[in-house]
């Protein structure tokens, strides 16, 4: 069942026609900004490949360096963000993070993303461009760049290539659930049985060892981890609980937390509309609706304003 927002046109033209309309609105005197979201904003994941590739055959040039050469602010890393490859924005974006000079849970929270929210493939993916692109694995940034605790359950994370099918164990996951409850007790929240079971269960079993950990011990998992301190480490297994457990409800919490207070977080904005448009926007979008009272795209409309704004409503599908 598909849960993403991004409407393609029922008529798709060619991606030789898309690279050559697009090339278009490139020339002349100012960019067609309004013509490059029209093209790239309806255009799927397999389809915005096909139109890079076209691109660089018909002009001997990147389509994303392009792009950077003639979109800027939000706008501009935004539409690049969704034109990259996803393997490469999401290396891109954990680089990012890890090279932050402030290592706080709003960075690594996006480790945690592209490791707990994504599929596997997903993540084998980005590892293999991140060494590609940056003549490092992802496990090197994170233990040069990351402290521990936190460092651990990262490298963990990011390390893992889980089942990818719904396969539930109920014995095994009353045992793991006591094993959760007993390093939580002792506040030993790096331990390795601890880190073990976070990072190499398939999904489904974690779901079900997180409900049988509920009703054992009275307590969400989430309150209990919580309930240990307010460090850096309690903050990245909370995100890791969310991930696993709802991921909708986790990048409704990234919508909302880049739009309230002073100012708009842009970057987080933009990667929480991005990196999910084509995936489960549909159900963030209701998860939204009943924590908030308003829509997403009445928040983003308040939020932001020219291309920036038309072209996330336009991957929140309120545009065609």
């Amino acid at each position: 069942m598909l849960m993403g927002t991004l409407r393609v046109p029922d008529v798709i033209p060619s991606p030789t026609q898309d690279a050559e309309r697009l090339h278009k609105a490139f020339k002349g005197w100012g960019t067609d900004e309004k013509g490059v979201i029209w093209i790239l904003g309806h255009r799927n994941v397999e389809q915005r490949k096909k139109i890079r590739d076209a691109y660089q055959q018909l002009y001997n040039k990147s389509l994303i360096d392009a792009l950077k050469a003639e979109l800027s602010g939000d706008f501009g890393k935004a539409i690049i963000l969704w034109t990259h490859d996803p393997s490469v924005r999401d290396a891109k974006l954990a680089n990012k993070a890890l090279k932050s000079k402030k290592q706080d849970i709003n960075q690594l929270q996006v480790i945690v993303e592209i490791a707990c929210a994504f599929s596997p493939h997903h993540l084998v993916a980005m590892r293999q461009a991140y060494c590609s692109m940056f003549d490092c694995s992802i496990e090197e940034d994170i233990l040069s760049r990351v402290s521990q605790p936190a460092r651990k359950i990262l490298v963990a994370l990011v390390s893992s290539y889980r089942y990818d099918r719904q396969l539930v164990d109920a014995g095994v996951a009353d045992k793991e659930a006591k094993i959760l409850h007993e390093a939580i007790q002792e506040k030993q929240l790096d331990q390795d049985n601890f880190v073990r079971i976070l990072s190499t269960r398939n999904v489904s079993q974690l779901i079900e060892t997180f409900q049988c950990y509920s009703q054992n011990y009275g307590n969400t998992i989430e309150q209990d981890i919580k309930s240990c301190g307010d460090s850096i480490l309690e903050s990245v297994l909370t995100v890791v609980i969310q991930c696993i457990e709802s991921p909708h409800k986790h990048f409704a919490k990234v919508i909302r937390e880049s739009i309230v207070g002073l100012g708009t977080d842009e970057n987080s904005l933009s990667r929480a509309i991005v990196c999910r448009a084509d995936i489960d926007m549909k159900k963030i979008k209701e998860e939204y609706q009943i924590l908030h009272k308003e829509s997403v795209e009445d928040a983003v409309s308040g939020d932001t304003s020219g291309n920036y704004q038309d072209f996330l409503l336009t991957l929140l599908g309120s545009k065609l």
